[in-house]
């Protein structure tokens, strides 16, 4: 069953990512997920699809994709987990915001990175299988804990793709446009997919403020279950201190926009540099510690 649900996965996720860049590789070609009314395209490009038949299909995907994580995470009455099924989660919950998203606003270009990392997240299982098999997975709070930091982790993986897509945008706005237009063209036609940078920045706010409600719910629910199992609140280890880290760098973010208007490439770079941290405090160490130290951790 589990095979089966990977290779399900895969294919969705595969079959998407290249049916969206064999569109844009194609002038004037829709993509299969746009929300705007496509413009007239040659026969092999309009084959590629409809922007409903899209949705439904990343549906399926997306439906596959729970399930697989659902039965290999909780097996029975425990949990398994590792970096690897920290990523693929992570990056459903991007996926799954981003086919939101697209009924409101035409981002197929962001989905040209989202698909085809969450078809990769998906499989990364299958390679780092060496995880810690969690005896308390059962407890309602450690439960509710982990669904929480996911959705955080999902929301904040989207915000960063955000922002990257941001600063390539800005950057051929500014300073490469001519280039890419003479030597790049489906590079140039992907950019001009997106929607206009405020409204990006919009979207891209609007990501960091419900993650970072996530992120301090998480912190508040992990404080409580670390009481309440360990007999403490806090563990001072790599993982609570990039936590924390990461926390303070989002609320310094989202006060610098609020009180003095950040945005622009510094307010970027700041988004890329709070995920970096974030990344650190879970993914990056369990990667440390499962696959370069062999040695499992909760």
């Amino acid at each position: 069953m589990d095979i089966v649900l990977y290779a399900l996965t895969a294919l969705l996720y595969g079959g998407l990512a290249v049916a969206g860049w064999r569109a844009h590789r194609t002038e004037g070609a829709p993509s299969m997920l746009s929300s705007v009314p496509p413009v007239p395209a040659p026969p092999r490009a309009r084959a590629s699809g409809s922007p409903r038949a899209g949705r439904v299909l990343l549906l399926a995907a997306l439906v596959a994709h729970g399930v697989l994580l659902h039965i290999t995470i909780f097996p029975h009455d425990a949990m398994v987990f590792g970096f690897a099924f920290a990523l693929s989660a992570m990056f459903w919950l991007g996926a799954c915001i981003y086919w939101i998203e697209s009924f409101f606003f035409p981002l197929e270009g962001l989905g040209l990175l989202v698909l085809p990392l969450a078809g990769l997240a998906a499989l990364m299982p299958l390679a780092f299988g060496g995880v810690h098999v969690l005896s308390f997975a059962a407890a309602p709070l450690f439960k509710t804990h982990f669904i929480i930091a996911n959705m955080a982790y999902g929301l904040f993986a989207i915000a960063a793709l955000h922002a990257v897509l941001m600063l390539f945008a800005e950057r051929r706005l500014h300073t490469l446009r001519s280039v890419l237009d003479g030597h790049g063209g489906w590079i140039a036609s992907w950019l001009d997919t997106l929607p206009p940078l405020l409204t990006l920045e919009k979207l891209l706010f609007r990501l960091i403020g419900a993650g970072f409600v996530l992120l301090t719910l998480t912190l508040i629910s992990g404080v409580l279950f670390s009481e309440q199992w360990l007999g403490r609140p806090l563990m001072f280890d790599h993982k609570t201190v990039f936590a924390i880290l990461s926390w303070l760098m989002f609320a310094a973010l989202l006060a610098g926009r609020h009180i003095s208007g950040w945005r622009g490439r510094a307010a970027l770079r700041w988004v890329l540099a709070s995920f970096v941290a974030l990344l650190l405090a879970y993914v990056g160490s369990r990667f440390v510690f499962e696959v370069l130290l062999h040695r499992p951790v909760v």
